[in-house]
């Protein structure tokens, strides 16, 4: 479903990946680690066809994301880092912009924005602008735009960025519900939300993968119970 072969991408000098090859199955959710800086984001701004390659290969479902881009992100949805959207819409608006723009209408369109609107609880602030919400209900707009059209691929930066305790639950339960059908790549900075929802993880750091395993393998490899311990055991097996 996601093919990435020998992916690098530079910004003049620096270099924020470097030659990353990995790819994705049906029915994998995908914990993407790493610190800030890391080169996370990057990565899945060149999946979704934001940023293009400096070289290297990206296949989603089959297309190349450089030679058939409209065709590759008609089967991705993508919640941005930061979740952004337009600030003086209304969540009801914003989700009427992105049904259009998805190519849904009539009942089709009705039905599947009553779909996202329960599942994320949205329906207290619909009337709301969106620049008023808190960061918690901006980042449950954002998951609702993203799985709003059904697509076969979820790539979600930092999902659970902002939410209560309940909110990252109902969402853990929201991906865990889906999951099965998609696949899902999530970047996060923490061990333990990889460990609830994800069945493999990838770790990148100075944009390189050091790891690629099952949570359940990184539990046994390493002793740390945060990333940073992960990453901190990492160095110290590389110096040795």
């Amino acid at each position: 479903m996601i093919k990435i072969e020998h992916l690098s991408k530079n910004f003049g000098h620096l270099v924020a990946v470097e030659d990353i090859s990995f790819s994705v199955g049906s029915g994998e959710v995908l914990g993407f680690l790493g610190p800030n800086g890391a080169g996370k984001s990057t990565t899945m701004k060149m999946i979704t066809g934001f940023l293009a390659p400096s070289s290297g290969e990206i296949e989603v479902c089959g297309f190349n994301v450089s030679e058939h881009p409209i065709d590759a992100k008609k089967r991705i949805g993508y919640l941005p880092e930061g979740a952004p959207s337009y600030p003086e819409m209304t969540p009801l608006q914003f989700l009427d912009f992105i049904a259009e723009i998805r190519g849904l209408s009539g009942q089709k369109k009705i039905e599947r924005k009553k779909e996202v609107i329960e599942l994320l609880h949205l329906d207290k602030v619909l009337h709301q602008s969106i620049e008023t919400l808190s960061k918690g209900f901006k980042r449950r707009v954002g998951l609702a735009q993203a799985i709003l059209h059904d697509p076969e691929i979820l790539i979600l930066d930092e999902p659970m960025d902002g939410l209560d305790p309940n909110q990252k639950h109902e969402v853990k339960e929201l991906i865990k519900s889906i999951a099965p059908e998609k696949v899902i790549v999530i970047s996060t900075h923490i061990l333990e939300e990889v460990e609830a929802i994800c069945t493999r993880a990838i770790i990148i750091a100075d944009g390189k993968i050091l790891v690629d395993d099952t949570p359940g393998g990184l539990r046994d490899k390493f002793s740390g119970n945060t990333l940073d311990d992960v990453f901190r055991e990492i160095t110290r097996a590389k110096l040795t």
